[in-house]
């Protein structure tokens, strides 16, 4: 993977609304690239009219853009696969896959989560099943319908060398899709997964009406927490304070398009949370407030969302509890 180049073949495994964006944002910069979904319709939709309504309403993809149903064509010959499935079903779905991969390959998990039942991160779980030389991630302050419809964008990509890492991230920058390499793994990837929780928390505070004072507060106390968790897990200060930390805290914490800030924005309203989209902070959360626990960390936001979700305290309780803690230097 160190000397592949920049006309490496991409395949990109999930048609959702952030695979497609990414295979969108590859086709434009004229890379040879093969979109895989398993809905057909929406395989159909991307192929002959250019849009994914199901999840990119009417935004217009790129004619060169293709997409397939079959595994086998869009793996052959992929020196760099992109995962766009959730985190909870990486797992399976990597192992599912694995077999068919050509030889060689490069992983790289575009998901921001925690497995729940192991606790490990994304580029933990393709070390385990395919190898460790074989992983990477992209993470970052990026809403799929901004790259789709080919908005000026920057991610971090990293590996487990800054070679691969950089080595990816030719291969995947576009004129609108700028990659910083890194080979913080840890750090990109619990930056990633924990601004869900917080993005959780964030859209509470919006939904309950509490005002911006509030959601900047809890933002930025928010982080305070963010950084130690990844710390007390050897993640890199540096890299927690860049795109795929601060920058996708930012934008997960401040708008309705994300889905984190939106179903918290829902919770705190009473809404039907049923047929929601996917919100991984919702998973996230519970391994999040466990790994404080373990490290003897202080993090009330995220035990706090952590029990909210679980049931087991009220929006009501946990802002006045949050709000009546012991007085403290910041830090």
């Amino acid at each position: 993977m160190k000397s592949a180049p920049p006309e490496s073949r991409i395949a990109v495994l999930g048609a959702g609304a952030w695979g497609t964006a990414l295979a969108a944002s590859f086709a434009r910069a004229g890379r040879d690239c093969l979109l895989w979904g398993r809905n057909d319709d929406s395989v159909a939709a991307i192929s002959s009219q250019h849009r994914n309504p199901r999840y990119l309403g009417d935004i217009a993809l790129p004619e060169t853009l293709r997409a397939t149903g079959n595994m086998a064509e869009a793996l052959d010959g992929a020196g760099v696969i992109v995962l766009a499935v959730p985190a909870q079903k990486l797992r399976d779905f990597l192992a599912d896959t694995l077999g068919s991969t050509p030889p060689g390959s490069v992983f790289v998990s575009t998901a921001k989560g925690i497995d729940r039942e192991t606790g490990h991160t994304m580029s933990e779980i393709i070390d385990e099943v395919a190898g460790r030389d074989r992983s990477a991630v992209l993470s970052g302050p990026s809403f799929a319908a901004d790259v789709a419809a080919g908005l000026p964008t920057a991610v971090t990509v990293a590996a487990h060398d800054l070679e691969t890492a950089k080595a990816l991230a030719e291969i995947l920058s576009s004129r609108t899709l700028r990659c910083y390499a890194s080979e913080d793994l840890m750090g990109v990837e619990l930056g990633g997964a924990l601004k869900n929780v917080l993005a959780i928390a964030a859209g509470i505070v919006h939904g309950a009406n509490l005002g911006a004072s509030a959601v900047a507060a809890l933002t930025t106390r928010g982080f305070a927490e963010l950084q130690r968790v990844a710390d007390a897990l050897g993640a890199k200060p540096d890299t927690l304070a860049g795109l795929s930390g601060l920058g996708d805290l930012i934008l997960s914490c401040g708008s309705e398009k994300s889905r984190n800030f939106a179903y918290g924005a829902a919770l705190a309203r009473g809404e039907d949370l049923s047929n929601r989209p996917l919100a991984e902070g919702v998973f996230t959360a519970s391994v999040a407030a466990r790994l404080a626990r373990e490290h003897d960390l202080d993090a009330p936001i995220i035990s706090a969302i952590d029990a909210i979700l679980a049931g087991n305290l009220t929006v009501e309780a946990a802002m006045t509890e949050l709000m009546s803690r012991p007085l403290k230097t910041e830090t």
